[in-house]
């Protein structure tokens, strides 16, 4: 059984995986019980789908009745610069580092299946495998497998890798052995907790979606709520901060993190004002790849008219005026709120 695991090891390294620990598929019974308590005091926001598939996310039995094991994976994506830099970079956008470059969906199940065929192969087993498009949770089971800690942000954490890291996990019919869980780096620590803009993380280990800016601007569909359109700044497709704060993303290698990742010219600061020059065709376009592709170019130019509005940038006055009349009713609110902070500043 030992060197069976080292051997899906080394091959989950040779695919560009810089972690691999394996978990019993019943480890995380607590994790359920805090999701119902997470998604009953309506902290998931518009996100149904976490509601409706809570039984099968709270177990991988649920999910997979004749699951014994977990194999957690995580791939580097660990920026070259600092995510903050470009906070005062007013007529700039900033998009969140997991999404500069190739799609990870693809990229993480791409070599998740290879491993899965080869596991198959070896061993005649059966097997399932997600990144994080089905109701699986990758965090926990993750820190059950000994691959990190869940810090205060919820983020997972690892020694070597920091936070920068995107999670995989197959569920088998193997009944494989598994590793000690992983234990609490974080300490006294509140970095993240003071860095959120909008004081999203209410407690150690608990966000309210509602609050975050990752959920504003990525999976809410309405107008963003007017409390925490100036503390969004220049984001317009997630947030770094409670990462880019953390101490133990000091240690994490660029050497290890999967070139797919690397940032694309276009994505790392994207100027405002030629992204709400973007129309429907435009848009997919320019994010043909991207994660940022699912969101539509209604929610991005949203998510663009707040940032224009925060810029205090008279130049972008143009770009503005340009969607006051659209049959958007979320982005003519958006561009009303813009013009009228671009006016404003303008006064001063």
């Amino acid at each position: 059984m030992a060197s069976l695991k080292q051997s899906i090891i080394d091959k989950a390294m040779e695919l560009g995986f810089v972690a691999c620990g394996f978990a019993r598929a019943g480890a995380v019974p607590a994790a359920g019980e805090q999701l119902r308590d997470w998604l009953a005091a309506g902290h998931h926001g518009e996100m149904g789908w976490m509601e409706a598939r809570a039984d099968q996310r709270a177990s991988p039995t649920g999910l997979w009745p004749e699951a014994k094991s977990v194999i957690a994976l995580a791939m580097s994506y660990a920026p070259a610069t600092d995510p903050l830099a470009l906070a005062e970079a007013r007529d700039r956008g900033r998009v969140s580092v997991y999404a500069q470059g190739a799609d990870y969906h693809k990229v993480i199940k791409k070599a998740l299946k290879v491993l899965g065929r080869w596991l198959a192969d070896e061993c005649g087993c059966r097997l399932k495998v997600f990144v994080d498009t089905a109701p699986v949770m990758e965090k926990p089971l993750s820190a059950a497998a000994g691959i990190g800690w869940q810090g205060k942000h919820t983020n997972l954490l690892n020694r070597e890798h920091g936070s920068w890291l995107f999670l995989g996990v197959i569920y088998t019919t193997l009944d494989l052995e598994p590793d000690e869980p992983a234990s609490d780096h974080c300490g006294s620590c509140t970095r993240c907790i003071a860095a959120c803009p909008t004081q999203a993380i209410i407690a150690p280990g608990q966000i309210n979606a509602r609050r975050c800016i990752s959920y504003l601007t990525i999976e809410h569909a309405g107008p963003i709520p007017y409390e925490f359109r100036e503390a969004i700044g220049n984001r317009i497709y997630g947030c770094d901060d409670c990462l880019a704060v953390c101490p133990w993303n000091r240690f994490a290698s660029q050497a290890q993190v999967n070139m797919a990742f690397t940032p694309r010219a276009e994505l790392a600061a994207p100027a405002l004002a030629d992204l709400l020059a973007l129309d429907d065709a435009g848009f997919r376009e320019l994010f043909s790849g991207s994660p940022i592709k699912r969101i539509g170019v209604a929610r991005m130019t949203r998510n663009c008219l707040i940032a224009a509005g925060n810029s205090g940038e008279p130049a972008l006055a143009g770009a503005v005026e340009r969607h006051l009349a659209s049959d958007d009713p979320v982005v003519a609110d958006a561009a009303r709120w813009a013009a009228d902070r671009l006016s404003a500043s303008l006064s001063r």
